[in-house]
């Protein structure tokens, strides 16, 4: 059995989706990040990143980082069909924009929710604040306009690229803003949110 370490509204969100889909028995172990938990004793002998969420897999190996997870659970359940098949085209698309959200905007999300990691003094946090607002509302952007498959990102349906997508949307950029500028990404989450084993997951972990 997989377990989960994550919280409620967190990038175990996308992991906890693709769980569902696949129909593999998991079981999800809460780390409180309101209680700063991904730093306690406990799980940070587990996980020295500090970080969720982390996949424990059934030989008892720790898989840490969002993409790695979603990769290696798309090529073990291929019957899932969250990843296009081996070496097509499709499957650099979807790892390209997998890839895309995790290093180009989830860190900007760190930088907004935690200023203090990076700089120094009150009035120089809201500026770092402020500027990672615009830099992730330009790359979600980026994102929108590369969407194609309508609702999902590509033509061959849901990937684990979508999952990402629909998770991390869902922080720092404004729900109004989402609606007004990104109807392509609020697509996916409401296509994500319909499916009947994904579909619960998300409905647990975001406000809709």
């Amino acid at each position: 059995m997989y377990r989960l370490y994550g919280d409620k509204g967190s990038g175990a969100a996308m992991v906890e989706a693709a769980l569902a889909e696949i129909g593999e028995p998991y079981e999800f172990v809460r780390v409180d990040l309101s209680l700063n938990e991904q730093q306690a004793g406990d799980y940070r002998r587990l996980n020295s990143a500090k970080k969720i969420p982390a996949l424990e897999l059934e030989d008892g190996t720790l898989l840490t980082e969002s993409a790695a997870i979603l990769h290696y659970l798309g090529e073990q359940h291929a019957g899932a069909k969250l990843l296009p098949p081996p070496r097509t085209t499709a499957r650099a698309n979807t790892m390209r924009w997998l890839i895309y959200v995790v290093a180009e905007i989830y860190p900007l999300i760190e930088m907004r929710d935690y200023p203090g990691r990076f700089i120094n003094g009150e009035k120089t946090q809201r500026l770092l604040q402020s500027r990672a607002i615009v830099r992730l509302r330009e790359r979600w952007l980026i994102v929108e306009v590369a969407i194609t498959g309508l609702p999902w990102l590509g033509a061959e349906g849901i990937s684990v690229a979508d999952l990402a997508i629909g998770c991390v949307s869902r922080w720092a950029i404004g729900r109004e803003w989402r609606l007004q500028n990104c109807p392509k990404i609020e697509a996916i989450n409401a296509a994500i949110v319909a499916r009947p084993l994904a579909g619960p997951v998300w409905q647990r972990h975001f406000d809709l």
